[in-house]
């Protein structure tokens, strides 16, 4: 991974190892920083269904390390979860833990909690090239912040996360938020069925119902309802992403079609965050699953519904767009934020 150093003032600082951790609803990701340069090193993916809680799997991850190495004092934690008072909880997944309890059984003189997202923003200004893959509109241009200061980040993994990042006087500053949860909107008469089908089984359909890993099914579901059809045993998302990748090998037409309606409505949502927060710098798509899509996602309706926004179409064309596909970004994000904090004080 490229080292982001982010114009950091670090030689004053205590030196790391620092622990960075990037937490989602199915993986746990952890990392060091080991020097100023803030390259994240010694990186192991777990998975989170393998440990009881957040605190076994970090000491699971500490275990692993080599005895040589000192033991980290100041950790930042990137977690999928809303942050309010000392008690996290996880939407995704059964983790719950105490701020000040987590710290105290850690051995942690700092610890630094942060949305997952909110990590992944503060990584977009230092991505390496090979970090992403260009979409939209003009070929070879990325996402930037040379002429716009604003960024965003739509991703869909286990939920679905929203975050932007402003440049201010003082660096960086990430803005994070629970876009997932917004309400989610049809866009054509196909897309009114399938909300209708989604609705009901829920009360509300938010986009991360439909735009994730926890919400692919019921969106499967859905659409198949839409299409006349009724599907007898759901399937499992990976499943859903394979079949209608595969249709050269016999994949289903209904995960086809359960595709091409998430990459429309996912190019719905990013295009109204980029709209709400003016990130005409760029829009960035994170998460694991777009980037098993492959080609699928770029051959898609994203780019075309991230553009029609009526008499704002010219806006929203001038917005590059890029996919995200370096997996460690979060834990570069996590490393800034630490940084930053260390600095600062």
């Amino acid at each position: 991974m490229t080292p982001t150093t982010a114009s950091l003032p670090l030689s004053a600082a205590p030196q790391p190892p620092w622990l960075v951790a990037d937490i989602g609803g199915t993986h746990a990701r952890f990392g060091l920083v080991e020097g100023p340069a803030l390259a994240v090193t010694q990186v192991e993916r777990l998975r989170t269904e393998s440990h009881p809680q957040l605190i076994d799997a970090a000491r699971a991850y500490l275990a692993s390390l080599p005895a040589s190495l000192r033991r980290p004092t100041r950790a930042c934690l990137a977690v999928a979860a809303p942050l309010d008072g000392d008690e996290v909880r996880f939407i995704n997944h059964p983790w719950r833990f105490s701020r000040d309890a987590l710290q105290r059984d850690l051995g942690l003189e700092r610890l630094i909690l942060l949305n997952d997202f909110e990590a992944l923003a503060l990584a977009l200004p230092g991505l390496p090239a090979e970090g992403l893959r260009k979409h939209a509109p003009a070929p070879g241009q990325v996402p930037s912040a040379a002429q716009h200061g604003t960024l965003a980040v739509v991703g869909a993994g286990t939920g679905l996360g929203v975050a932007g990042l402003i440049r201010t006087a003082a660096g960086w500053q990430a803005v994070p938020g629970e876009g997932g949860h917004v309400t989610l909107a049809a866009c054509d008469d196909f897309e009114v069925a399938v909300l209708a089908a989604a609705r009901r089984e829920l009360t509300h359909v938010s986009a991360e119902r439909l735009l994730s890993g926890v919400g692919l099914p019921l969106l499967h579901r859905a659409v198949a309802a839409a299409s006349g059809r009724s599907i007898d045993l759901a399937m499992r998302t990976e499943a859903i992403v394979q079949s209608g990748i595969d249709q050269d090998g016999g994949g289903d037409a209904d995960c086809a079609r359960t595709l091409a309606v998430f990459c429309a409505l996912l190019g719905t949502v990013a295009g109204n965050v980029a709209l709400t927060l003016g990130a005409r710098g760029g829009m960035y798509i994170g998460g694991g699953i777009v980037p098993r899509m492959a080609d699928l996602f770029f051959a898609s309706a994203f780019r075309e519904r991230f553009e029609a926004k009526g008499r704002y179409r010219d806006y929203m064309r001038a917005i590059p767009t890029a996919l995200v596909i370096d997996s460690q970004a979060a834990l570069t994000g996590a490393a800034v934020a630490l940084a930053q904090a260390v600095a600062a004080a």
